[in-house]
């Protein structure tokens, strides 16, 4: 087992990944950190004190950042990732969940960010997160329609690694 690297704020949030009629995805610029100035997937953190689910956060930061009413069965939860020390600056626990419900029209921009579609192929040439390109896109590609759950040790001095507790080949 690892060390953490310390006492650092823990947060719970989404990622949606929402696609148009095209299959293409909705990403955000973000304006803000974490990530900002890269093309990420809407999300957000999870209101705890109001105990509020994956599900219902889910559906929540979709209403607030794109305007799509969504409901959980809208929702396909394909990942959980745990990542420790992301930044150097926090821990986060993120839901990962995949719209089966088509986006087609873009959304105002919002104090987060602005927003555009990419393609799958597009997004591997745009500005994302190393994280994402790493942690978030591949895991995507391949449990989509599954369910995974893993943890990342993120620390800024020592080499990203992943470990995988629970794929559908090893439930």
């Amino acid at each position: 087992m690892s060390t953490a690297p310390g006492p650092l704020p823990f947060k719970i949030s989404v990622l949606l990944f929402l696609k148009d009629s095209q299959g293409r995805f909705l990403l955000i610029r973000r304006r803000k950190a974490p990530n900002m100035g890269c093309w990420s997937p809407p999300g957000g953190k999870l209101e705890q004190h109001l105990g509020e689910s994956p599900f219902e956060c889910a559906v929540r930061e979709a209403k607030e950042e794109t305007g799509a009413d969504l409901a959980a069965a809208d929702l396909h939860l394909f990942g959980m990732v745990s990542e420790r020390g992301y930044e150097g600056a926090g821990h986060w626990l993120m839901f990962l969940f995949d719209c089966r419900k088509p986006i087609d029209s873009l959304p105002p921009e919002i104090d987060e960010g602005h927003f555009g579609h990419f393609s799958r192929e597009e997004i591997e040439s745009i500005a994302i997160p190393e994280s994402d390109r790493t942690l978030i896109w591949p895991v995507y590609d391949k449990f989509k329609d599954s369910f995974v759950a893993y943890r990342a040790e993120c620390s800024p001095d020592q080499p990203l690694r992943v470990f995988f507790e629970q794929t559908p080949e090893n439930p």
